[in-house]
């Protein structure tokens, strides 16, 4: 679903961007989306999303993200993925920022402005005090994007994950068990 490349002509750089919530009938192009940044991250066969549970996730009766789609002239050419979280140091809640991508031929467009700008619009509208993401140290174009529009790096903070079999014994779980849902024969 990667959209044709856009004519790189002044008039296609004159062009609107249009922002807008996704909607049920994007979660094919979310995943096209997700699939893009995974290959542009260097790890084009870690994703494991389905529509299935992008539609269910996103689009349930209790939505686990949201997300934003940056279209130019009709085109699919970015998104924003996001959930809220909660400072218990500030007392309220924060927005996180889960992917962000930008088609490369649609990019130095100010389609990666534009989202990030929707994306804090929302934050400041749900009385978020924070906007945080995570930014790989070796993409250079957009640890100095990200400076530009303002942000700054958390260097004594790490992150951390558990996933997989240890997410199961962390939670007491055998991870072959029958009782767990996720366990593979």
């Amino acid at each position: 679903m990667e959209p044709p490349p856009p004519n790189q002509t002044p008039k296609m750089k004159r062009m609107a961007t249009t922002i807008r919530a996704a909607a049920p009938a994007d979660v094919p192009q979310i995943l096209a989306f997700i699939r893009a940044l995974a290959a542009y991250e260097r790890e084009p066969d870690a994703v494991e999303a389905t529509e299935a549970g992008l539609l269910r996730d996103g689009f349930g009766p209790n939505p686990f993200y949201s997300c934003l789609i940056a279209e130019l002239d009709g085109h699919p050419a970015g998104f924003a993925l996001y959930f809220f979280n909660y400072s218990t140091w500030v007392g309220r809640p924060g927005l996180y920022l889960e992917d962000f991508f930008v088609y490369p031929q649609f990019r130095g467009l100010g389609i990666g402005k534009a989202l990030l700008r929707g994306v804090a619009a929302i934050a400041v509208e749900k009385g978020c005090r924070r906007l945080q993401w995570a930014v790989l140290d070796w993409n250079s174009p957009a640890i100095d994007f990200y400076r530009a529009m303002g942000a700054e790096f958390l260097d004594e903070w790490r992150n951390m994950r558990v996933s997989g079999p240890a997410l199961l014994r962390m939670a007491g779980l055998d991870p072959v068990s029958p009782r767990n849902p996720e366990a593979h024969p």
